[in-house]
């Protein structure tokens, strides 16, 4: 089977997908991933085979440009995009996130991938329509997968929507029939975290909604041998992702490095950061996949993004958690009611309180319990090659 597989384009995003695309190629599927920018160089390091669906990076910059701009795209900025598109751009530049100007740029280089790889299936994050939109315009049957810890369409207070004003001008345009056939849609999360035990049907129109394992998959790299070894005292790992650097900043992070340099531990700092003075005690690792060396951490303190906050889940590390934005607090609640962290505002948290609380993640064995209650559960769940194969006999059906 020719197995056509997209995501948004953004680490958090994509990297969640990459174990599923492995399942597909272990299991002798022929694979395309449909994305753009600097994801097409991050997936072709994780060994899959990238398709450039917006390859114009000029006007891909200034489309995003325009979004993240807090007073909207500017007149050189709309007139940088296609004119078809442009009077909707505007609008979905207004909306709360990138993922209506995703689906507005990427779908038409997607449905074109998909048309000339001959996909017999499409499968896609739900933060994705462009996946749902090119399954329709090639009448092939889709696969729609969370990515998220924070939450699911399936929740009734998830915080995503599909753009209506996106949606009909895209089908219109390129004529795409109603649609696609949904096979199933996924839950990676753990049961006790919102997550499924067994199968449901969606409640609005039937289409079953199957659990599956997170499997965290963070770029590959040459291991320092340190990482692999049991420190003599707690390591603490620090980061704050790829993106809140960029738009936050990093005083939640001086804050927490200031805090964990008066204590006896041994912290690793993860990410692209430049701070001029380190305490004695931190490492500074650079960008260092989480996998390698999360085996050997007692607690990770982090931003709260998807994959920062399940890749501790996996391995039944604690976790504090300093929301930025996003559905950050939202995976920061889950954290707290789970009992497998603690959470504070990184607005409002000073040194002495998160030295405070990381000795409290440290010194109650509660938290370390239950991360490992919960590493056990995602244990039990279905891997993502059970999932594919499931799928792909599902599709053969039809």
């Amino acid at each position: 089977m020719r197995i056509l597989f997209t995501a948004g384009p953004a680490h958090g995003l994509m990297l969640p997908v990459v174990p599923l695309v492995w399942a597909a190629r272990a299991a002798g599927h022929e694979v395309l991933f449909a994305s753009t920018s600097e994801m097409i160089e991050v997936g072709s390091r994780a060994g899959l085979p990238m398709v450039d669906v917006f390859p114009d990076h000029e006007t891909w910059d200034a489309v995003m440009g325009g979004a993240m701009s807090p007073g909207g795209p500017s007149p050189e900025q709309v007139a940088a995009v296609p004119a078809w598109m442009a009077e909707t751009y505007v609008k979905a530049a207004g909306e709360r996130g990138p993922f209506a100007l995703f689906t507005l740029a990427m779908t038409e280089g997607t449905i074109g991938a998909g048309r000339a790889f001959g996909a017999d299936l499409v499968v896609h994050t739900t933060d994705h329509p462009v996946g749902g939109l090119a399954a329709a315009a090639l009448g092939v049957p889709a696969l729609e997968v969370g990515n998220r810890v924070s939450w699911s369409s399936r929740d009734a207070e998830s915080p995503f929507r599909i753009n209506e004003d996106v949606d009909g001008l895209l089908r219109e345009r390129f004529d795409i029939p109603q649609g696609p056939r949904v096979l199933a849609r996924i839950d990676p999360r753990p049961p006790s975290m919102g997550g499924l035990a067994t199968d449901e049907p969606d409640e609005f129109d039937a289409v079953p909604w199957w659990p599956m394992r997170f499997v965290p998959f963070n770029g590959g790299c040459a291991v320092p041998s340190w990482a692999v070894a049991r420190p003599e005292r707690p390591r603490v790992g620090v980061t704050l992702g790829t993106v809140v650097p960029l738009i936050s900043g990093t005083s939640s992070l001086e804050v927490a490095l200031d805090a964990l340099g008066g204590m006896d531990v041994e912290v690793v700092l993860a990410g692209k950061i430049n701070i001029e003075r380190l305490p004695d005690n931190v490492r500074p690792a650079g960008y260092l996949p989480l996998s390698a060396f999360l085996p050997t951490t007692s607690l990770l303190v982090h931003h709260g993004g998807f994959g920062t906050t399940a890749a501790p889940l996996h391995y039944g590390v604690p976790q504090l958690v300093l929301p930025s934005f996003a559905d950050n607090p939202l995976s920061a609640q889950r954290v707290v009611d789970r009992g497998v962290g603690l959470a504070h505002d990184p607005a409002a948290i000073d040194a002495e309180t998160l030295r405070g609380t990381v000795r409290r993640l440290l010194g109650e064995p509660e938290f370390a319990a239950a991360a490992r209650a919960v590493a056990d559960e995602m244990a039990g769940q279905a891997s993502p090659s059970d999932v594919l194969q499931r799928a792909v006999s599902r599709a053969r059906m039809e």
